[in-house]
């Protein structure tokens, strides 16, 4: 009865969790993306190092250490993805270099001086 109750109250957390930080990220102007995205690409990196460090000095089951490496693994794929992407987003916002304009003098038809 009691483990129902734990796994009920653990549930209704995680739901309201994911609704909580739905509401809020969909709030979040487009131009504070990018710093948001390094923000929590930096935080899941932490999270990563204690999963390692975990994997490393505790004594698990082969069943736990399997899916702490399964979780690893993801967390390692969200962080380079998301850091990929911030790099991408970031590149959109550098100038870029103005094209050359033809000298009047020059002809642009490739014949020169007829």
């Amino acid at each position: 009865m009691i483990l129902a109750s734990v796994l009920t109250t653990n549930l209704a957390i995680l739901v309201l969790a994911g609704f909580i930080g739905f509401v809020v990220i969909s709030k979040v102007p487009n131009t504070l993306h990018t710093p948001l995205m390094s923000g929590t690409n930096a935080i899941h990196g932490i999270v990563l190092l204690g999963g390692l460090l975990l994997f490393g000095l505790a004594e698990l089951s082969a069943f736990s250490k399997a899916l702490l490496v399964i979780a690893v693994a993801f967390g390692t794929i969200n962080v380079v993805g998301g850091f990929l992407v911030t790099d991408r987003m970031l590149d959109m916002f550098k100038s870029r270099p103005k094209p050359k304009q033809a000298d009047e003098d020059e002809p642009t038809d490739g014949k020169a001086g007829s």
